[in-house]
């Protein structure tokens, strides 16, 4: 009548989905759908199936003949169901790239009919005199002479078939009107029901309405159905919320959604991506059925609430359990699809190999292989055959989980059950081929498809140039280029694709013959400069990108906000700033600055560079021009600035960016805390070291440090030992930060707590820096444990740690308290000066003698 509901609305598991690979990004991406062929040959294959069966019972679970693989209907049954009336007379079932009508599925002998085009198809599909009246109105526009010999004898089932097998919606409007002109022929609401659908399936929403107040004029009232198509053409049409308006319009009348129109408002909410609104809507009207269903049987009101998503006593047909399961799956709810399917088992409701390919698609999506394998198994069991989707689907889901074996296994599988694998199934192989580099068995799948006459689809073309490339197959990725660029049917996507491919790899020069060969194709687009300046950059050679970006005018491309960013940051990523700053002044001047990314990254460099000056002038301009900094811009600002040790200019970017109401992140409190240390700011410090704390992350060992640092500078030794405390605990403290608690006991005084810092860094290996051993060589000295300091200088010349003035001082205390004169110290600071390697030789001699302490000379 007004939906046919064979299958699932839904893109039911294409191998892959996806676009071609971005032209300005060098990362890897599904395969797509619906993808340009290179080359148009027509298919012939296709693909018979089973005929209906009869009621039994297998597996426990009563089986219903089959109408379309929707819906279910009982043999014993005399009447057959309001949700079954509700069926259109034509029926349409998917078999591979044909169409078969319900009346053509079986002839007797359980074959399967070709489809013939217009009238031949419906001579086969209706007796009596439909199909010359048929053939009349295709061959004869007159309506008067078409439908003459049968005037006043149409009864109104063939007036319907008649405007229901029309395929132009002008075609059915005129013969409606021309019913309705006669004066002899009645239309009823079946037959505005037809022709809304119709005209909703042409997008003639004026129309539409027109007809809807037609009715309204002449007393026709709307029932179910009627709502039921307004609602779908419009959800199909891209209108959510006029459909939705269609199904309040139908609550005002008191009217009850049957279970056709339901599945269409959850299949409505589904495509919208509104899962919930989904699966509350079916609840409340489940709900409400159910109680219908309890009045009816024990003449009572029972309670209506409805525990799990399905309730036992509303029976539903195959088609609305599909719906529902996959609306749970594309919500990601797989125990509620998983429950879904139980119940339908239960209800005796026999699944079809759309609701196997449903549960198997959603299985594998949650990585749960273990039940895919049951599902295959209940399918067996069920005598449901898999078709080809179910194993494309299968194809598809273990080469995503890296079982590539089991992927080429299942296609492999396909053919022996005499199904021919379709193009989402070479698809989906070669793709998984080719990201492994498995060049054998991708050229045996590319054999294949070209014996059957199956086109290679532009994203398998650059997958496997980048195939040949990764398998250092240079030669051979570029006689594959060669075949498809030959047949002069390449896009400029794939022409911009194979030099990604090529460019990304440093192939600059493989690269730029597919530039050349696009060029004298003259389909040279935006898109091939865009991947030509990002090759150019990949393999470092600016001044062919800026030639190749400069000369993009005058070959009539303009470029776009992709050409400038992409050049802009390869400039800047080379330390080139100013010749950056340049192109982003023509790409303000050309309107495609939207935002402060570009000034960002110019920004970044130039600070990076120590040109703060600049980078200032570049913030307050960038300002001018009404771009708002994000925080990354002030990121990069505050940090620069206080690495300089510019105080003022730091803080004013600090309060502009709380002017602006952006909220502080870790990189920001990091530098704020880094600038407070360096100006000894120790209550700004404290504050941003408290923020900090209040992070996901968490202060960096640095920021920690760098407290430790201010707290002991203050003599704040409680908060110091807190901080220190907390990051052995968690095992982050680093040399760094006992060597700043070793200087702060040292300095207070308290030397037995520095010894047992200096103690624990030799134990757990924190003994690297030359400050670190002079800190240690330092303590020891003031200590008086002169043996552990020349031990420490040991342990200096044998980690190639050259010793400094501070460490040589420190050396010269010892030596003092050990009765050796000022003198000789002095001569021994003048050798090393002199030469480091003989001086250091020098002073180990006169510390072994003194201190009585062996240093040797493979040490010195």
């Amino acid at each position: 009548m007004f939906v046919k509901l064979q299958y699932l609305d839904t893109p039911c598991f294409p191998g892959l989905s996806s676009t071609l690979r971005s032209s300005t990004v060098g990362v890897s991406i599904s395969p797509p759908d619906n993808l340009v062929p290179i080359s148009r040959k027509p298919k012939h294959s296709w693909i018979s199936e089973c005929p209906n069966r009869d009621s039994k019972n297998v597996g426990g679970v009563k089986k219903y003949t089959n109408d379309n693989g929707g819906r279910r209907q009982e043999t014993r049954l005399k009447k057959a169901s309001k949700t079954e009336e509700r069926e259109p007379h034509i029926r349409n079932r998917h078999l591979g790239n044909r169409v078969v009508k319900k009346d053509e599925w079986e002839d007797g002998n359980g074959s399967v009919e070709r489809v013939h085009p217009k009238c031949s198809t419906k001579c086969l599909s209706y007796g009596g005199c439909i199909p010359a009246i048929l053939q009349a109105l295709d061959e004869v526009s007159d309506l008067d002479e078409a439908l003459k010999p049968w005037k006043d004898k149409l009864n109104s089932k063939e007036r319907s078939i008649i405007l229901k097998e029309q395929t132009s919606w002008e075609r059915a409007l005129e013969i409606f009107e021309w019913f309705k002109m006669t004066g002899s022929y009645e239309v009823n609401v079946i037959h505005y029901n037809i022709v809304l659908r119709i005209l909703g399936k042409a997008q003639k929403w004026r129309l539409v309405e027109s007809l809807w107040a037609e009715m309204n004029k002449r007393g026709i009232n709307p029932i179910n159905s009627t709502y039921g198509t307004l609602i779908d053409v419009y959800g199909k049409g891209g209108f959510t919320e006029e459909a939705l308006a269609w199904l309040e319009r139908m609550n005002e009348q008191r009217m009850e959604p049957d279970e056709v129109t339901m599945g269409i408002v959850v299949q409505l909410y589904k495509k919208a991506g509104e899962f919930q609104k989904a699966e509350s809507f079916f609840k409340k009207w489940s709900s409400r059925n159910s109680t219908k269903c309890e009045i009816t049987n024990q003449n009572k009101v029972a309670s209506a609430e409805v525990e799990n998503s399905l309730h036992p006593h509303v029976s539903l047909s195959t088609y609305t359990y599909n719906t529902l399961i996959d609306t749970y799956g594309k919500a990601g709810q797989l125990q509620e699809a998983s429950t879904t399917f139980e119940n339908m088992l239960n209800e005796g409701v026999a699944p079809t190999t759309v609701t196997f390919n449903t549960m198997i698609h959603i299985c594998g999506n949650h990585g749960k292989l273990k039940e895919v394998t049951l599902l295959m198994q209940k399918m067996e069991e069920l005598q449901c055959p898999p078709d080809t989707r179910t194993y494309n689907i299968l194809i598809s889901l273990h080469a995503k989980h890296d079982n590539i074996d089991l992927a080429s296994n299942y296609f492999a599988e396909m053919k022996e059950a005499c199904l021919q694998p379709d193009i989402v199934s070479y698809r989906t192989l070669l793709y998984a081929y080719s990201i492994r580099q498995m060049v054998v068995e991708a050229e045996q799948l590319v054999a294949e498809m070209d014996e059957r006459g199956l086109e290679i689809d532009e994203f398998t073309q650059s997958a496997l140039t980048r195939m040949y490339i990764d398998a250092g197959m240079l030669e051979k990725s570029w006689s594959w280029f060669w075949r498809f660029h030959l047949t002069g049917r390449m896009s400029s996507e794939c022409y911009s694709a194979n030099i990604d491919a090529f460019g990304e790899r440093g192939c600059i020069v493989e690269a730029e013959r597919v530039f050349i060969s696009c060029q004298e194709e003259k389909k040279l687009t935006v898109l091939e400069y865009n991947v030509m300046i990002k090759a150019y950059g990949v393999v470092k050679d600016y001044v062919k990108a800026q030639k190749s970006f400069d000369s993009m005018e005058s070959n009539g491309v303009t470029p776009d906000k992709c050409s400038y960013s992409s050049l802009i940051q390869i400039l800047c990523g080379a330390d080139m700033p100013a010749m950056a700053l340049s192109y982003l002044r023509k790409m303000q001047s050309a309107g495609l600055v939207s935002d402060c990314i570009p000034y960002s990254v110019v920004i970044s460099s130039f600070s990076k560079l120590g040109y703060l000056e600049k980078a200032d002038e570049l913030y307050r301009e960038m300002t001018e021009h009404g771009m708002q900094p994000d925080i990354v811009v002030y990121g990069v600002l505050i940090n620069a600035f206080a690495d300089a040790g510019s105080v003022r200019e730091a803080i004013g970017y600090v309060d502009a960016m709380k002017r602006a109401g952006l909220p502080g992140n870790t990189v920001i409190y990091n530098s704020l805390l880094k600038l407070y240390t360096k100006v000894d700011y120790l209550k700004e410090a404290h504050e941003a070291y408290k923020m900090l704390q209040q992070t996901d992350d968490g202060p960096a060992i640095y920021s920690s440090n760098c407290m430790i640092d201010v707290y002991s500078k203050r003599s704040m030794d409680k908060q110091a030992e807190e901080i220190f405390e907390r990051l052995k605990r968690k095992g982050e403290a680093n040399e760094f930060t006992f060597a700043m608690m070793l200087c702060m006991y040292k300095k207070k005084g308290r030397l037995q707590e520095a010894i047992s810092i200096a103690r624990q860094m030799k134990e757990q290996g924190l003994l690297t820096e030359l400050l670190s051993f002079n800190n240690m060589i330092s303590l020891y000295a003031m200590d008086g444990r002169f043996k552990e300091a020349v031990s420490t200088f040991q342990d200096m010349i044998k980690a190639s740690i050259q010793p400094d003035e501070c460490t040589y001082k420190s050396l010269g205390v010892i030596l003092l308290k050990c009765g050796v004169s000022k003198q000789a110290i002095r001569k021994l600071e003048l050798s090393v000066k002199k030469d480091a390697q003989s001086g250091v030789q020098a002073w180990g001699s006169v510390l072994s003698s003194v201190i009585g302490m062996s240093i040797k000379d493979d040490y010195v």
